[in-house]
């Protein structure tokens, strides 16, 4: 299962996009930009912007998350979102001895296809390491004639051969990122993937996301979310038909958020 954690976001999140936004409706000055924010007057500044669509402000703010315990289908699928920075464990440097791995819960919830994805993630581990095995002993017979003292070439034979073997890797393979993103790629990002049209794994993810963030800056998130959360669903003959249940899980999201606070 996916583990999401805010590693930071920027302070004060909600007064920083409140100060952008009276800056561009004000004569306001720079080193006084932040007099006069209260809380009400910052909630006002983040509401109007809301309601204006005006969204240039809100990028001001960023959250870095550590997200673990995803697939590889799960990075393909996230770094589709380009207004974000990635850094992700890299299959060419960190060796993967017994590599974990994602379980699908349709796959996990019928013990015949358990059985079988189990074996070929068996599979899969046994032919990555017959293949680092096969082309680590190549690469360390040329590093040895090239006259590079045997520990060396053992390194370098090792992290050459698995650039390749990793090759054999499936999607389910578990990987760990930190992944920044601004509030208004978040706001998209919730949009596309905390809906129920998106593919368990990421709306698991953006569902974990939004809490975080929600508790930290509950203001500038309390109408985000997928398009039926505050209005009608974007999705058309693709909708699933379920908004109501939608609402009450968003709803149920910040209550309990609250009850945290």
């Amino acid at each position: 299962m996916a583990k999401v954690t805010l590693l930071t976001h920027t302070p004060m999140p909600e007064q920083t996009i409140a100060a952008a936004a009276k800056l561009c409706y004000s004569a306001a000055e720079i080193d006084k930009i932040y007099e006069g924010l209260t809380p009400e007057k910052t909630a006002s500044f983040v509401e109007m912007l809301s309601e204006i669509g005006h969204e240039s402000p809100i990028e001001h703010a960023s959250f870095t998350f550590g997200i673990e315990g995803v697939s590889r289908s799960f990075l393909a699928q996230v770094t589709r979102h380009r207004m974000a920075s990635f850094s992700v464990q890299s299959q060419r440097y960190v060796k993967e001895n017994m590599f974990e791995y994602v379980l699908p819960p349709e796959i996990e919830s019928v013990p015949e296809a358990r059985e079988e994805y189990i074996r070929a993630m068996e599979e899969d581990q046994a032919h990555y390491d017959s293949l680092t095995a096969i082309l680590k002993e190549k690469h360390k017979k040329t590093f040895l004639a090239e006259g590079r003292p045997e520990k060396e070439a053992n390194r370098l034979a090792e992290k050459k051969a698995i650039e390749d073997a990793r090759f054999v890797l499936p999607n389910a393979c578990n990987t760990k990122m930190i992944c920044t993103m601004n509030a208004r790629s978040l706001m998209n990002f919730f949009t596309l993937r905390c809906c129920n049209r998106a593919q368990w794994e990421i709306r698991d993810v953006a569902d974990q996301m939004y809490r975080l963030v929600y508790a930290a800056a509950p203001k500038l998130f309390q109408n985000a979310g997928p398009s039926c959360v505050r209005g009608a669903c974007s999705e058309g003959k693709m909708s699933c038909g379920k908004m109501r249940e939608v609402r009450e899980r968003f709803a149920a999201m910040r209550e309990q958020c609250h009850g945290k606070g």
